[in-house]
């Protein structure tokens, strides 16, 4: 069943309403995950003796501090103490003897709940885990199923075919029944784990196309857990899908950064679509412009450039602020979009043959985070 209009205008409103939390709850998993598995290859967890009794799978509270800061993951002891009680409070970390609810910089014993099989496994955590799981299976082996579709007339990059990708839950034991697998999607999606190409769909058994919105490979800034984000682009120019290079200490980066001064006027033909309701910022549906593929008609370009950019793990290397048309703000001088060629001050036009001449940098920049890694862009210079 394929749900549109009001049914989807009312999907939308309901889970709007669990996006912030759901957006907060993987990203604490998932970053706790990726911290879990650094630690056991550094050897900074591991089997620890105290008064003839041996701990399996813990690590030292200052010990693993001083790593943190070693590896510029907090720029002070303080930092990292709260970075820990984080992960403490979400039941990813705790004392091995259940002593302290606080995370302290002692000598004591902590120990990744995972590791003890104590774990809370809750509804919510269950889909992110799952989705988790799908997406390393997806992405390390051999199989046809993501891979450059079309639909609409749109090209889509890594598209799954929801079809065929409960054919292969079935078939790799994911799950039991075709209704299951369906379901299992539907969960995926309203999680923001998964979506429809172009947001105009829930997930159903058919013929659409669907992409995964949640790249679990990224690598998540510690600190990140520390501020509390929703799906949109944050107004400070530490856009968390392109910055990279961040200094720990939040001072002054080596980004070459600026704010146009003029303003260009552009006329834009926009042809109207069905499409009635899409993704938000919050990732969920949402009620948001709808994206155009007409040609917009410049008054006053002083040139139209086309560039392509491939993300590498951190990112693309710049920052897209401003509406109507929104610009490049800040550009890493080492990163994929200074080397294709991204300069501060371009006005953005399209992303991958989508005009955005009309929309801000919450819409472009929740473009570019649900679509491919390789990205096209036209860009244009002041006049």
């Amino acid at each position: 069943m394929v749900l549109e209009g009001r049914e989807m205008d009312g999907i939308g409103n309901t889970m709007q309403k669990k996006a912030a939390e759901l957006e907060r709850l993987a990203e604490v998993l998932v970053t706790g995950e990726q911290l879990r598995l650094r630690l056991h290859e550094a050897k900074v967890i591991k089997d620890r003796r105290h008064h003839l009794r041996t701990y399996p799978n813990c690590f030292v509270a200052k010990e693993l501090i001083d790593w943190l800061i070693e590896h510029k993951e907090a720029s002070d002891r303080d930092t990292a103490i709260k970075i820990m009680q984080k992960l403490l409070d979400q039941s990813i970390i705790h004392h091995v003897c259940d002593e302290h609810r606080e995370f302290k910089d002692l000598k004591l014993f902590y120990r990744f709940r995972k590791d003890d099989g104590t774990f809370p496994l809750d509804s919510e955590a269950k889909v992110f885990m799952r989705g988790q799981r799908i997406y390393e299976k997806l992405m390390n082996t051999e199989n046809s199923l993501l891979q450059t579709r079309e639909e609409e007339g749109g090209t889509f990059e890594r598209a799954l075919l929801a079809s065929e990708f409960i054919d292969w839950l079935l078939q790799e034991g994911e799950m039991a029944t075709r209704d299951e697998a369906e379901r299992l999607g539907r969960r995926l999606l309203e999680h923001g784990i998964i979506q429809h190409v172009s947001n105009k769909h829930h997930f159903a058994d058919g013929p659409l196309l669907y992409q995964f919105r949640m790249n679990f490979r990224r690598r998540r800034r510690l600190i990140e857990l520390l501020h509390e984000r929703s799906r949109c682009i944050p107004e400070s120019h530490d856009s968390p899908f392109c910055l990279r290079k961040q200094n720990s200490d939040g001072g002054n980066t080596s980004f070459l950064s600026v704010s146009p001064t003029k303003e260009i006027k552009v006329v834009v033909g926009v042809r109207r679509s069905s499409l009635s309701s899409s993704c938000g910022s919050s990732g969920y549906y949402s009620s948001s412009p709808t994206l155009s593929s007409s040609p917009p008609v410049l008054c006053n370009p002083k040139s139209v450039l086309k560039r392509q950019i491939v993300g590498d793990a951190v990112g693309w290397g710049f920052v897209v602020r401003g509406s109507k048309p929104c610009h490049i703000q800040a550009v890493d001088p080492g990163g994929p979009a200074a080397a294709a060629g991204m300069k501060v001050c371009h006005f953005v036009v399209s992303v991958n043959g989508l005009n955005v001449l009309s929309h801000d940098y919450r819409t472009v920049s929740n473009l570019i985070l649900t679509g491919p890694r390789t990205i096209v862009m036209e860009v244009m210079e002041e006049a």
